[in-house]
């Protein structure tokens, strides 16, 4: 296969599946890890993909952010089973601090009705559902709200966090990477996701397997902010002991 034949298959396939590996390519077009970088390069160069740690993605995806609906049906099945996982995680009696992300909501609907918790949110979705929760003292921070996210962000945000210490933080990131760290596509909702992370003793990453090498925009955090990675058994051997080598503990469900 020449060359122009492999760009418009790397590109078919980034579009397809959201992200190329380079080694995946190798194997598939049976050349050399480099040969693939030099494909990557040059499509970079044209504008067509944006290389990331060991692939590329689509041209504009650091930008992307689909909306609610797309993020509540997209891995539904994954995001069940760690929100069931992460709910061993809260502490009876004590507080955390729920983060705007679809696994996060889920987690805070499942919440039982006979436990005690004192909950911080600046998501409007975690919010709604934790409004009738007889055993729950909630708090909603405040700010300017994201419509494609429904979550609160900017100064208001910011302040209400630096003023509190809860026991967990429940975090959602749209890509994670033991290299490049937790990252999402806004830079404001990027600076309340750090404000959490500084509010909290311990913090619990809920995250499909799918965001395992995704890299966006706004950089957050690194797992050494990280105490437990909850997701699912689609994370690589590779991925997993990358991020358990950088002190991380791993669950997959």
């Amino acid at each position: 296969m020449y060359a122009p034949e492999r760009h418009q298959e790397i590109l078919r396939l980034a579009s397809e599946a959201g992200r190329v590996d380079v080694l995946s390519l190798a194997d598939l077009f049976q050349v050399t890890a480099e040969t693939v970088r030099r494909d990557l390069k040059a499509l970079d160069r044209a504008g067509l993909v944006r290389r990331v740690h060991g692939g590329a993605i689509p041209a504009g995806r650091l930008d992307f952010e689909p909306d609610l609906t797309e993020r509540e049906a997209t891995a539904a099945e994954e995001k069940d089973r760690i929100a069931a996982a992460a709910l061993a995680e809260l502490p009876d009696g004590g507080s955390v601090v729920l983060d705007a992300g679809s696994t996060v909501a889920r987690l805070a609907a499942g919440i039982p009705g006979d436990i005690g918790l004192t909950v911080v949110t600046h998501a409007l979705p975690v919010a709604a559902r934790l409004a009738d929760h007889t055993g729950i003292d909630l708090h909603l921070v405040g700010g300017r709200v994201r419509h494609r996210t429904r979550a609160a962000v900017d100064a208001w945000a910011l302040r209400a966090y630096a003023e509190i210490r809860a026991d967990v933080l429940f975090l959602a990131a749209n890509g994670f990477c033991a290299d490049a760290g937790l990252t999402t596509p806004d830079l404001a909702e990027a600076a309340v996701k750090r404000a959490a992370i500084s509010a909290a003793r311990r913090v619990v990453l809920l995250a499909d397997s799918a965001k395992a090498g995704q890299e966006h925009f706004a950089r957050f955090g690194s797992f050494a902010d990280v105490d437990l990675l909850i997701t699912d058994t689609g994370l690589t051997p590779v991925h997993q002991a990358a991020i358990e080598a950088a002190g991380t503990e791993v669950v997959l469900v």
